[in-house]
């Protein structure tokens, strides 16, 4: 049998099923991974060996009972951005260090009625600040492909994870690209649901008009069975849309002849590597063989989305991150003269450079006399961006160009230079701000090195993109890649 960390989730549900393993020597299997392995990547903050044991056996029980949820026994890492009950919630920050979540988020109650088991928290940028997982309180994850190299952010921690399959899949946040662009960099498949999909529930927030939870895993029909469990309306999160669920695995293989792929020519230009663009037209031409239909278009407004995101994400974040003042929860400084002292001395230790840098470029935008010349034109940006999908998808059904303009830079490289750091997801950022579904997808390598294919969508399209990734995947084999030294 084929060793069980190198099958795909798909695999592994069936193979629950059918009782060729069970799930506590599933998850086993995967905890002996995480101690073997991790100490070279940095992936995980916390491992909850214990419970993920005792949820493993409640699956078998489940199993044997014929009561199983569609995804018993399979364990999964989450990102430590979702609060979880009982279990430290950190963000990546001394902030939260010595938080303990008292409730579920809404994700990982999805999780919990589906069956599955969760292995542990994913290491992240602070407080989901960051492209490359360098901001982290916990240290730098590194990329196993070459870990001397990033693996993206900021969830870099369960693209990390699964790229070495240490987990047979994760869950991300994305608030610019940090799904998409830790998926391309490590190789794997990484899908930002649109904007109101997944609840956000206990998720926390970094920029609220923004944020959305969505799944990481080797093939887009192991995101699918993800996405079935993280997808639907909750009230309790007044920005989640009470939109009908599709059936995401259902239409996994319906042929995509017909299909208009658009190609913004503002992708393909400076700055774009030379070999990452080959490995992406390489991929748009196997559309082509199945049946697809290129045709170029324009996003005249592209290249506005950097700087509009770079004021309306701090000026959430500003606001959002006001709550952490050292009184009711968090980081608190020792032996504070007054109250005044408490908050300055906690928030200045609790939170790193990056997180503070955010703060306060969002204060700016935000203080009396600025508010309009920044983050009310920053949202009108925002709108003109969003006009330009609208009319793009008039003429085609789904946009493709390159996920990353290069493939996991070193680390330290880009620690600092803030703004170029911000210009790796040069090419993630519009979705977000548009609120569009988004994906990344691995389309082959440079110098040993992932590459990915990122595909866009209309509103509520998650079905079609998964279904678009996966006729590419049932041709190549460049997402059961595994870096040969986790093999």
């Amino acid at each position: 049998m084929t060793a069980m960390h190198r099958m795909t989730l798909a695999e592994l549900v069936g193979g629950l099923s059918a009782g060729d393993f069970s799930s506590s020597e599933l998850t086993r299997h995967f905890l002996d991974r995480i101690a073997a392995h991790d100490a070279q990547l940095n992936s995980f903050i916390t491992v909850t060996e214990e419970a993920a044991m005792a949820a493993a056996r409640k699956a078998d029980e489940a199993r044997a009972a014929g009561n199983a949820g569609p995804l018993a026994g399979i364990p999964l890492a989450q990102k430590d951005i979702f609060n979880t009950k009982g279990v430290r919630t950190s963000c990546g920050s001394r902030m939260l260090d010595n938080y303990i979540a008292p409730y579920d988020a809404r994700v990982i109650e999805g999780f919990n009625d589906a069956g599955a088991v969760m292995l542990g928290k994913t290491n992240m940028d602070e407080f989901a600040m960051g492209s490359s997982n360098e901001t982290s309180w916990y240290g730098a994850v590194k990329n196993p492909w070459d870990t001397e190299r990033v693996p993206g952010g900021s969830s870099g921690g369960s693209a990390a994870a699964v790229a070495a399959r240490l987990a047979p899949a994760a869950t991300g946040t994305d608030t610019g690209g940090s799904i998409r662009q830790p998926a391309a960099l490590c190789g794997i498949t990484g899908l930002k649901p649109t904007y109101g999909r997944v609840s956000r529930w206990g998720m926390i927030a970094f920029a609220s008009s923004l944020d959305q939870a969505g799944p990481m895993a080797p093939s887009a029909e192991d995101c699918a069975l993800l996405l079935q469990a993280m997808a639907g309306f909750d009230e309790r999160d007044s920005t989640c849309m009470n939109e009908p669920v599709d059936d995401y695995s259902a239409g996994l293989t319906q042929p995509i002849d017909g299909l208009k792929i658009g190609l913004p020519k503002e992708y393909f230009t400076e700055g774009l590597d030379s070999a990452v663009e080959a490995r992406v037209r390489e991929a748009l031409k196997h559309y082509e063989s199945l049946g697809a239909e290129l045709v170029e278009i324009t996003l005249p407004n592209s290249h506005l989305s950097a700087p509009a995101y770079y004021v309306v994400a701090p000026a959430e974040c500003s606001s959002n991150l006001s709550r952490f003042d050292g009184v009711r929860f968090g980081h608190r400084c020792d032996n504070p003269k007054d109250l005044e002292d408490m908050y300055c001395r906690s928030r200045g230790e609790g939170f790193g450079d990056e997180v503070k840098r955010r703060i306060l470029v969002g204060a700016y935008a935000l203080s009396a006399g600025y508010y309009d010349a920044y983050y009310l034109k920053a949202q009108q940006i925002r709108r003109l961006i969003s006009n330009d999908f609208a009319e793009a998808f008039k003429q085609v059904d789904v946009i493709m160009g390159p996920t990353t303009p290069t493939p996991a830079f070193r680390l330290g490289e880009k620690a600092d230079d803030p703004i170029s750091m911000y210009l790796s997801d040069i090419y993630t950022i519009a979705v977000n701000l548009a609120g569009l579904p988004g994906m990344s997808v691995p389309v082959g390598t440079v110098d040993d090195l992932p590459v990915g294919l990122h595909i866009v969508g209309n509103y509520w399209s998650e079905a079609r993109l998964l279904n678009i990734a996966h006729r590419l995947q049932m041709d190549t084999d460049w997402h059961k890649q595994i870096p040969e030294a986790f093999a």
